[in-house]
């Protein structure tokens, strides 16, 4: 999906109310505003969805810097500025609500261990994966997977058809030469897969005191150098700082993109131009 995509869903067979009230010659100038302070994401795709319809559109912020208030202005035919609002609105209130949240978390987790990376996950809308994923960089966060092909990633369901944890890794390192990740549920699944050869290890769905306890015996038996610490599970602002302070190297967040708040933007006619 692109932004005129989104806006031909929008306007399905045409604005009928804007058809019946506004002549097709009237232009006008509308104002942007962010109704609360927030980290700026859906620019690009904002002035993509007015361009599509031939509007002007004058940004006067970047994605990634926090702003509030008047955000950008739009001119051109009155009728075509309405008929984009929703959806220009639409891209920058989801997109800016994610990147607002994942600064928030990142800026916390980096309080308590300032070289960890805070991760998004699958854990996305489907059809609005990138626009989410951008988002997320946007706020300071990094990517996951973006899709099954990005890397190996063995997962729960995954072992219990093969077997073991050391099965799996030998067996998904003989058939791919990139990263291989596995979550484990215990420290016995965490040294077998360094063993392995398992180039990240994710901690999965355990309580913080559990997961620094080991990286603590990880660390003490000199394999830190080996493998890449990653966690998951549950993580949100209530507890990440604890997840941080244990000495991961990655947090796996999937608040970020399935349940974050939307941020408040609106559009307003300032007057008509001639």
């Amino acid at each position: 999906m692109n932004a005129k995509d989104a806006l031909i869903e929008d306007i399905g067979e045409g604005d009928i109310t804007s058809n019946c009230l506004i002549e097709d010659n009237i232009k006008a100038k509308a104002i942007i505003v962010s109704n609360s302070r927030c980290v700026l994401s859906g620019m690009e795709e904002a002035k993509r969805v007015f361009e599509s319809l031939n509007l002007t559109f004058i940004p006067f912020y970047r994605d990634g810097e926090v702003v509030e208030g008047k955000i950008a202005e739009v001119i051109g035919k009155a009728k075509d500025i309405l008929v984009c609002e929703r959806v220009a609105l639409n891209f920058l209130s989801r997109m800016s609500g994610i990147a607002t949240y994942t600064r928030k978390l990142v800026e916390m987790a980096r309080q308590v261990n300032s070289n960890v990376e805070v991760l998004a996950t699958r854990k996305t809308t489907p059809f609005f994966r990138k626009y989410e994923k951008k988002a997320v960089v946007h706020g300071g966060g990094k990517r996951h997977r973006d899709t099954l092909s990005s890397h190996i990633l063995i997962k729960d369901n995954h072992l219990k058809i093969i077997g073991s944890v050391k099965e799996a890794v030998l067996k998904a390192k003989r058939c791919y030469s990139g990263i291989v990740e596995i979550e484990v549920e215990s420290l016995s699944d965490a040294l077998d897969a360094i063993e392995a050869g398992a180039d990240v290890i994710m901690l999965d769905n355990m309580s913080a005191k559990t997961v620094k306890e080991i990286v603590s015996e990880i660390e003490r038996r000199k394999l830190r150098k080996d493998v890449c610490i990653e966690v998951s599970g549950g993580i949100n602002e209530e507890n990440i700082k604890d997840f941080a302070e244990s000495g991961v190297d990655r947090i796996s967040v999937g608040v970020i993109t399935h349940s974050p708040r939307a941020s408040d933007f609106s559009l307003d006619i300032v007057e008509v131009v001639d």
